[in-house]
This record gives C-alpha cells, sequence and structure tokens, in this order.
C-alpha cells in the first residue's frame, strides 16, 4: 500500500508542477516566450524524479516488466489528481488564465478531428522521448529545453498539459474526455514510436 501511494504522490507532484507550465503559458502575450518558460515543468520533473506518464511511456518498450507498468499506470493516475487541482485552483485565483484556458480548449474541441488530435499527441510524445531519453543518457537538459517550445509552437498535444488547460478552462464534458484520451493515445504512440523502431532495427541486426 505504502509503494502505490508513494508512486501516486510521485505522479501528483508532477502533474501540480504541469499545471505551472501551463499558467505560465497561458499568462505570457508572447507565445514564443510562454513555449520556453513551460520548461520549467518537465526540467523540474526531470531533475527532482516525478513521475510524468509521458516522459516513462517511452521506456515500456526496453522494459514493460510489473513494476514499470505499475510506475506507469499509478504516475498517470497522479498526473491527472496533480494537474486538474493546479488548474482549477489557478482558475479561481487567477481568472484571466481562466479567460484564456477557455479560449484555447474551445479551439481544440471545435476545430480538430480525431485523426488530427491522434497526430498531434503522436508527435508530441516523439518529442517528450527525446527530451527525457537525451536527459538520462547524458544528464544534459538541452533536449528539454529544445523540445518541450518545438511541440508548443508546432501545435502538437501533451495530454496531461491538456487536462490542466481543461480544468483551468472548468470544461468538463464527454467531449473533452475524448479529446484527452485521443491525445494519451497519440502520446503513447509517438513515445514508443523510436524504440520500437530502434530494437527491432538491433534485433534484424544481430
Amino acid at each position: 500500500m505504502k509503494d502505490i501511494v508513494k508512486k501516486t504522490l510521485n505522479g501528483i507532484a508532477a502533474g501540480i508542477v504541469i499545471s505551472i507550465g501551463c499558467a505560465v503559458y497561458l499568462a505570457c502575450e508572447n507565445k514564443y516566450v510562454g513555449a520556453v518558460m513551460f520548461s520549467v515543468a518537465l526540467l523540474t520533473i526531470c531533475l527532482r524524479g516525478y513521475s510524468l506518464y509521458t516522459g516513462k511511456i517511452g521506456f515500456i518498450p526496453e522494459a514493460h516488466g510489473k513494476e514499470e507498468l505499475s510506475v506507469l499506470l499509478l504516475g498517470l493516475f497522479g498526473n491527472a489528481i496533480g494537474v486538474s487541482a493546479g488548474g482549477f485552483a489557478l482558475a479561481f485565483a487567477i481568472p484571466k488564465l481562466k479567460e484564456a484556458a477557455i479560449t484555447l480548449c474551445q479551439a481544440k474541441l471545435d476545430t480538430q478531428t480525431f485523426p488530427q488530435t491522434l497526430i498531434r499527441g503522436l508527435f508530441c510524445g516523439i518529442l517528450m522521448y527525446i527530451a527525457v531519453s537525451v536527459y538520462r543518457s547524458n544528464k544534459n537538459i538541452v533536449g528539454i529545453l529544445f523540445a518541450i517550445p518545438v511541440f508548443i509552437l508546432s501545435g502538437f498535444e501533451h495530454s496531461i498539459a491538456d487536462i490542466g488547460y481543461f480544468a483551468c478552462a472548468n470544461i468538463v464534458s464527454l467531449k473533452a474526455f475524448g479529446f484527452i484520451w485521443t491525445v494519451i493515445l497519440g502520446n503513447s504512440i509517438g513515445s514508443m514510436l523510436l524504440p520500437v523502431v530502434t530494437l527491432a532495427f538491433l534485433k534484424k541486426n544481430v
């Protein structure tokens, strides 16, 4: 039980940090500045060892035992709790963030089709895997500082951040729920894409 609580709390911590990234992006009038400042979220998560679903799912092809899966799923559960709590709190404390979040979220729901959302999530997943794998391999934050602004400015979708935006907008609906799960699916496929291709190539050349 203690292990479950620890893994969930690790996910909640990551979710709260992501909500801060959402806040700074919504608060910045200059989208380029906001995209760069959002990087504080993943920087904190990597440096502190918090559990972020989109930062861990890409490593499942390499290690997919019971322990890794429990960390992943409990982390996702915690992420949703943390970023939702942060989003609702920020909407209450800073009404301007709520207004910006409503505009952003309504545009997502009104203009994107399922395939478009899935593909946007997929490409975000690729960039998240690159950012975290570079940090893990080299203890280098350069991947984070470039990958985060790139996915935001490209219009790609990050599932945990999107939960934060919808929470900040106070939008709770079946359509929003379906949107989030589509992004989670896209993030998952994208994050595992490069590792799966790499593993398949290595097996072929053994």
